[in-house]
């Protein structure tokens, strides 16, 4: 079986510098599984590694989707498999690094079996969206499948829609489809390193990246992306583009729309470290804690 390293955690948590620094001393290779990263022109609100560390060592599955268009998880496991089969070819090591906790889930056991998208559903969720709000949708996909609501942000249209979608064509709550699934097979062999950071020091890291978004263009970013794409854009819906995006369309000042960014922020990084939390195969070790990664790296892969 095909041995890959997954380093995970929270946003701002250091997971790029820490894959590029691991990765350098193993001849590996980086995937993101970001579900943000993956689009085109999305870059100062995604936090997509520098030039430098791009440079550094090579990196899959960043700017491999149109904004445009949808990506969905299916898609994600069909790139990221052929980069792991190419990455091993030249005798390289796979490193997946992100904190897209389903992406990696459906990477290690496979995809769970759902409906294929519905055009006429959709149509009829967005039409609602339109005249009640996305909140009145997570309501009532509260009360339909309370655990799939749990762990969708009342803001997370693309997921909100997509588990309406689900219940409509199929009469089956989205979570009980992943329980029959129930994820029991195993595509590689990982070594899952998680980065563990304190509360106060994730919070702090995640501010000061909010801030420095900000100096580096988030606002002209957006305003150049909406121009381009407009609102209904599905990277527009991830945290962080919401915010700025309302700012773009006068509905709040700056000041408010980065407060709202950072709170919005530590609450995904809640929800985060609830998924991976519940993982028992992942290794936690302090962020800083190179050499014991290195270690736990170096005897996975022997």
């Amino acid at each position: 079986m095909k041995k890959i390293i997954i380093i995970c955690g929270p946003t701002a948590s250091g997971k790029t510098r820490v894959g590029v620094e691991i990765a350098k001393r193993f001849r590996g290779e980086i995937i993101s599984a970001d579900s943000q990263q993956v689009w085109r022109g999305f870059d100062v609100g995604t936090a997509k590694p520098t030039r430098e560390e791009r440079a550094a060592i090579p990196h899959h599955l960043i700017d491999v989707a149109d904004p445009s268009e949808r990506f969905d998880a299916a898609q994600f496991v069909s790139l990221a498999d052929r980069a792991i089969s190419e990455i091993i070819s030249r005798n390289g090591t796979p490193f997946v690094v992100g904190g897209t906790g389903m992406y990696l889930r459906m990477l290690m056991h496979g995809i769970c079996e759902a409906p294929p998208r519905d055009e006429d559903v959709r149509a009829e969720l967005e039409a609602e969206i339109a005249s009640v709000g996305l909140p009145a949708l997570h309501a009532r996909l509260s009360e339909i499948d309370p655990a799939s609501a749990s762990r969708v942000s009342p803001n997370d249209r693309t997921r909100i829609v997509r588990a309406l979608e689900i219940h409509a064509l199929t009469g089956e709550a989205p979570s009980a489809l992943r329980s029959a699934h129930g994820f029991a097979e195993r595509r590689y062999e990982a070594l899952k390193i998680g980065l563990d950071l304190t509360r106060d020091e994730l919070y702090r890291r995640i501010n000061a990246r909010v801030d420095d978004m900000i100096a580096r263009g988030l606002v002209a970013e957006v305003r150049l992306l909406l121009e381009k794409y407009g609102p209904g854009s599905p990277p527009f819906s991830a945290v962080g583009y919401k915010e700025i995006l309302s700012h773009a369309g006068g509905k709040i000042d700056l000041a408010h729309a980065v407060e709202l960014m950072k709170q919005s922020t530590r609450r995904f990084a809640k929800r985060q470290l609830t998924w991976f939390r519940a993982d028992q195969e992942i290794r936690w070790f302090e962020a800083a804690d190179i050499a014991g990664i290195v270690q736990a790296v170096k005897d996975f892969i022997v």
